[in-house]
């Protein structure tokens, strides 16, 4: 029984003509047919189209009356919507499939691509990690992933905000490869559409749906184990314990790769999912190194550099909070900074609040990491402190109240 939901042990001949490449397409959009079915209609009948023409009959013997696939017309739609977005294809079986990837038993069947195809035959990592992460988070990920990048790695990960941009930003020169959770053509979120088309000129983008799919929620850990699937190994940078991230962490385990995790603070919940798998086993990755020494280096020894995990020293260091100074100085901003909506202010203020977790943080690092003027920001960080939302500790660092 198990073995019918494996792949077919005779290599697949991948599709040479365009009736070949609408047969396949129209078998995998067919109702209920997903990956492992498409295999094992495969095995069965020898061709997309002789499996095409068995699936009614396969559909009734299920239950399933009045079954039909995919018309020809759908398939030849999407067909035509990857040629006019600059998409190209590539099937099981061929050449240029990632070899990790089509061991799976649920390897997508075709694979859209929008960018540099050369990259998957280079050895890859993925970076995962929260959407709302910290400050500390985010250059931890650009680290990680620009020394990876540089040793030969290709960082993968799935274009979300937070983790996923700082990973693939800090990867462009180098290579780095987006999988999309919809279609390869369908930038999500939309924030990410100057960084998807960077990818697509620099790196590389890959999605298995449909060209056009809009992502929905169900799409996601779906999509995961493509991430997983790609790679020798998966780091986990920040990750609450019920996230994506983590369902990629433990589907890594199942396909065979190795997975670590950066160390956060035991109070900040972004941590806890990273926590918890070192706790369980992964690996305890303190910089770019410890990846390398897990995994071994592909092409050549990681340089090591500064530990700008540390926070950096002020450039000014302000007074303790509660203190008349504070309250002065709070004054002193308010009549200075221009007037802004109540709107942007919370906003503004929510942003500051994402940054900074448990641990403290430089407040110019701070500033430089929320892109905005000093003026603009640091009247809020005064107006936070004295909510008691956010405390200054020695040294100009600041950490998230709890």
């Amino acid at each position: 029984m198990a073995k019918d939901l494996l792949p077919s042990p005779t290599p697949l001949t991948p599709p040479r003509s365009d009736e070949d490449w609408l047969a396949w397409l129209r078998l995998l959009r067919s109702r209920r047919v997903g990956p492992t079915t498409f295999y094992r209609l495969m095995a069965e009948h020898g061709s997309a189209s002789a499996a095409l023409d068995a699936l009614p009959e396969v559909a009734r013997a299920a239950g399933v009356d009045d079954y039909a696939p995919c018309p020809p017309g759908v398939a030849a739609a999407e067909l035509k919507a990857a040629r006019l977005a600059g998409a190209r294809a590539i099937a099981a079986g061929s050449p240029d499939y990632p070899e990790r990837l089509a061991r799976l038993a649920d390897a997508p069947p075709i694979l859209w691509l929008m960018g540099d195809v050369s990259l998957l035959a280079r050895p890859m990592i993925a970076l995962v990690g929260a959407r709302n992460a910290s400050s500390l988070g985010t250059r931890m990920a650009r680290r990680l992933s620009g020394s990876l990048t540089e040793a030969g790695f290709v960082v993968v990960s799935g274009l979300a905000r937070g983790i996923d941009t700082a990973a693939h930003m800090a990867a462009l020169d180098h290579g780095t490869l987006a999988v999309m959770a919809g279609g390869v053509d369908v930038v999500y979120p939309a924030e990410n559409s100057v960084l998807a088309q960077e990818i697509a000129d620099k790196g590389l983008r890959l999605s298995e749906q449909p060209m056009g799919l809009t992502p929905q929620a169900r799409h996601f850990p779906v999509r995961n184990r493509i991430i997983s699937g790609l790679c020798r190994a998966v780091v986990v940078v920040e990750a609450a314990a019920k996230s994506g991230s983590l369902i990629t962490a433990r589907t890594a385990l199942d396909q065979g790769a190795e997975v670590l995790a950066v160390p956060g603070h035991p109070f900040d919940a972004r941590a806890a999912g990273a926590n918890m798998l070192i706790r369980d086993g992964a690996t305890l990755v303190r910089g770019p190194e410890d990846v390398i020494e897990a995994i071994g280096a592909p092409e050549r020894a990681i340089p090591r550099e500064p530990d700008d995990a540390a926070p950096a020293l002020p450039l000014k260091t302000a007074p303790a909070p509660g203190t008349a100074t504070a309250q002065t100085d709070a004054a002193a901003l308010s009549r200075a900074a221009p007037e802004r909506p109540r709107a942007e202010t919370r906003a503004l203020h929510q942003q500051i609040l994402d940054r900074l977790g448990p641990t403290p943080l430089a407040e110019d690092q701070l500033i430089r990491d929320l892109s905005r003027p000093a003026q603009d920001v640091t009247p809020e960080l005064v107006t936070l402190e004295l909510e008691g939302r956010i405390t200054r500790h020695p040294g100009g660092l600041l950490a998230r109240t709890h």
